[in-house]
């Protein structure tokens, strides 16, 4: 696919507003629609199975809306919120650490997804001439155009090294909106979330929070109603599932045998009026 330099007054206008923009942007394949809302997905390579669930739950939560999904096509996270975009029928935007060329994008192991995200009308967006190979100094030179590309800009996981830190303090200092999900207590993969949870950082659990954030308001899901079918203990969880519960906490607060508890689940859950995730309950 062809790559080509954008003229000046094609520039993402926010790239303009940063401290150091870059000199010259070359484009291949789509940028994000006009009106779309742009979030900037970072975290570790090192990619946790909490971390990717999380990743996919939140951006999944995020189809239909006017939302592109940017990263940095590392391995990961980055690699992570571009699939899931991909599956969500989302715009996604890749900004690597290298030229655009297929014999220099970088990493090597991702040039064929890469063209996966180009053939479904993603877009890649480089300030380095197009036969550039990576250095080690062009990704937190790239990392800056992620963040000042973004409206909002999410951090999934990050270590007390991560270069993710960097990016999510550059949030900060271009006024972009800086948000973060929250781990368990002494995951080092916690340490960069919980750090900018406490100086500020909005914290995130579900897609509404990122709606919030981006100021796009939710859509009507219709009414929430019980189906007017269920059995006494299916109606009992069914309204006290208007938030997640744990199944011990469903058990607990129930006041029903555990068994017919369970049986109320499983027919709620084969229905499609619930689901489990992350190991709390709630209504779909």
């Amino acid at each position: 696919m062809e790559i080509w330099e954008l003229d000046n007054s094609e520039w993402p206008s926010q790239l303009l507003e940063i401290p150091q923009p870059p000199k010259k942007l070359w484009i291949r394949g789509a940028m994000p629609p006009e009106g779309t809302k742009l979030l900037t997905v970072v975290g570790s390579r090192a990619i946790t199975r909490y971390g990717q669930e999380a990743c996919e739950k939140l951006i999944t939560g995020l189809t239909g809306y006017p939302i592109s999904i940017i990263s940095g096509l590392a391995l990961g996270i980055d690699t992570c919120a571009h699939k899931a975009a991909l599956a969500a029928g989302l715009h996604t935007l890749v900004v690597p650490g290298s030229g655009l060329g297929d014999n220099v994008l970088y990493p090597r192991s991702n040039r064929i997804f890469a063209k996966e995200i180009l053939e479904k009308g993603g877009g890649m967006l480089s300030e380095y001439s197009p036969e550039t190979a990576s250095r080690v100094h062009f990704f937190p030179e790239r990392n800056r155009l992620m963040v000042g590309l973004a409206d909002a800009v999410l951090v999934i996981e990050a270590g007390q090294k991560s270069g993710t830190l960097i990016t999510a303090r550059l949030a900060s200092e271009y006024n972009r909106e800086l948000l973060c999900i929250p781990h368990r207590i002494g995951d080092p993969h916690a340490f960069g979330p919980h750090l900018f949870i406490r100086l500020g950082a909005t914290l995130v659990t579900e897609p509404l929070h990122i709606l919030e954030a981006l100021k796009i308001p939710p859509r009507d899901t219709g009414s929430t109603s019980a189906p007017t079918d269920l059995e006494d203990v299916e109606l009992v969880i069914w309204n006290m599932l208007e938030e997640s519960r744990s199944r011990d906490e469903i058990l607990r607060v129930s006041n029903t045998g555990a068994g017919e508890a369970l049986t109320a689940l499983v027919a709620l859950e084969l229905r499609g009026l619930i689901k489990e995730e992350f190991g709390a309950w709630r209504r779909v």
